[in-house]
């Protein structure tokens, strides 16, 4: 498989990310994971049992948007978080970026990839690596070499990017400047708190 597709719930947003190989995989278990598919509203397609989320990490250079870039929104959960994109028309989670465009990274929910389960395992691999494990809702074993292995893709990524100045094409940000093409709303202390992991 050359490409993976994207498209939201109600299909408004779709696009395809290329080169699905150069991609690393992994469950995120940690609480901003978990805050974020709260606030979106539907945790329950989002979150498996331990409360974590498949991403699957890329470079942004290699996402493109054939429709519905005009839907994106975009929240950080503080006010020097991440960037969280989602569809803003059916509240489908896309990706997290740094706020800085140079760290060229994204990591895309699994929510917004149109391909079945073995079709995304067989161009990215599976979800073997497990990342914040002390922070699940139940009991999940770290995988440290699985870890790594994923780490090194997105160094890889990022590193190939900045050298080449590659890292300035990146769909979620003005061409040639650092501001976001939406921007972002950051929540409150309290909303977070509102959002937090029950008990």
């Amino acid at each position: 498989m050359t490409t993976l597709a994207l498209r939201c719930g109600c299909g408004a947003v779709w696009g395809r990310v290329e080169a699905p190989a150069r991609a690393g995989r992994a469950i995120c278990y940690c609480r901003d994971c978990r805050t974020f598919a709260r606030w979106l509203g539907h945790p329950e397609r989002t979150l498996d049992a331990a409360g974590g989320t498949d991403i699957v990490a890329t470079t942004p250079r290699l996402m493109h948007f054939d429709a519905g870039l005009d839907r994106l929104a975009c929240v950080s959960l503080k006010p020097h978080g991440l960037f969280r994109w989602y569809a803003g028309c059916c509240r489908t989670p896309i990706g997290n970026v740094p706020r800085d465009p140079k760290i060229s990274y994204v990591g895309l929910v699994h929510d917004c990839i149109a391909e079945t389960p073995a079709a995304l395992e067989a161009a990215v691999g599976p979800a073997h690596s497990r990342v914040s494990a002390d922070s699940a809702l139940s009991k999940v074993e770290p995988t440290p070499l699985q870890t790594l292995g994923a780490v090194l893709k997105v160094v890889r990524n990022v590193g190939g990017s900045r050298l080449s100045g590659r890292w300035r094409e990146n769909p979620f940000f003005r061409p040639g400047t650092t501001e976001p093409i939406v921007a972002p709303r950051v929540l409150r202390a309290e909303e977070r708190e509102a959002l937090d992991d029950p008990g």
